[in-house]
């Protein structure tokens, strides 16, 4: 195991990605717990790290505004830094960028990003079955002597945890019914069915951003089941996080709180309509589960992310899912 004091870990993806990463600082810190370990994220990642218990400096970089000038600005920060390591998860060619700048002693990434070629190491990125966060343990093989990653986990502080409070009142279930892409999004018939099945006793929650508001708002409108409760946009992230990890069970599309589930060990139905687990994106708790399709659909996966609308115009992948699996 080489020693490393000073490490960043960048992913300026979206959300689900940066909280997959965090297994890649829990694992580092086991293996370094004295050396300085930073993140460098895009702007509306960071606050999943307030209050973190062992990361020191959470680099920002602001894609939407001035995006190139302030990747300047970005690569000067980590230049200053001068890290022992980079690990670069992020396959693209900004954060190659900024590891090749960085005058770092050791990056290391996959060879996808178009600039792996500068990494003092690189590996295969291959969607074989194995989960992102064993793809990500590869990175840091060389820094760490563990055989396996750790899960990702986040840090909820005790007021996060008191702004829930209320709601945990009684026994409860969470729904995050909605994804940034379609063919990703159960229909939001099905999940009314699905609430509809729920028992009586049990408090609704809809989870989901602020932009997410009025679809769980036409959720709540349109089922049956009497206590359903929209908490769209009103929750952080470490709120939400806090909320999920007591549910009864939570249940998600193979999006961002899915990986929140995982973050916090809560326990996860995880809805799969066009993509597949065999991408390495699924539930990490001791409790979850994966509904998906049991028709064979030459269509699907139709794609890593998904589609703003389904390809072949049927959906299937979506309307076939029967609200059965969820109760055997």
């Amino acid at each position: 195991m080489i020693k490393h004091n000073k490490i960043l870990v960048v992913q300026t993806s979206f959300i689900g990605d940066v909280i997959l990463a965090t297994s890649l600082l829990e694992t580092l810190h086991s293996a370094h717990p004295k050396a300085q370990i930073d993140v460098l994220l895009r702007k509306g990642c960071e606050s999943i790290f307030e209050g973190h218990p062992f990361l020191e400096t959470v680099h920002v970089w602001n894609k939407k505004e001035g995006k190139y000038k302030t990747l300047l600005n970005t690569i000067k920060a980590v230049r200053a830094m001068r890290y022992d390591l980079i690990v670069n998860p992020h396959r693209f060619a900004s954060s190659g960028l900024i590891c090749m700048l960085s005058k770092a002693k050791n990056t290391v990434g996959f060879k996808k990003n178009p600039l792996s070629f500068f990494y003092s190491k690189s590996y295969d990125h291959l969607f074989d079955g194995t989960h992102e966060i064993e793809r990500n343990h590869l990175l840091i093989s060389d820094a760490v002597n563990l055989q396996k990653p750790l899960t990702p986990k986040l840090y909820p502080q005790a007021s996060d945890f008191e702004k829930v409070k209320p709601f945990k009142e009684c026994s409860f279930r969470c729904f995050a019914p909605t994804s940034v892409w379609f063919t990703k999004q159960w229909s939001i018939e099905k999940w009314i069915e699905l609430i509809d099945s729920m028992p009586i006793k049990d408090q609704v929650y809809l989870l989901g951003a602020p932009a997410d508001s009025n679809q769980c708002d036409e959720i709540k409108a349109k089922t049956n089941h009497p206590k359903v409760q929209n908490l769209a946009g009103k929750l952080s992230l470490l709120q939400s996080a806090a909320l999920m990890k007591d549910a009864e069970m939570n249940y998600v599309n193979d999006s961002a709180p899915m990986h929140l589930c995982s973050s916090m060990n809560a326990p996860t139905t995880a809805v799969f309509c066009s993509t597949v687990p065999r991408f390495g994106f699924g539930p990490l708790s001791d409790d979850s589960k994966i509904i998906e399709t049991t028709e064979k659909l030459d269509c699907r996966p139709c794609g890593l992310h998904g589609y703003q609308a389904c390809p072949k115009g049927h959906f299937k992948c979506s309307t076939s899912i029967d609200i059965s699996q969820f109760h055997s």
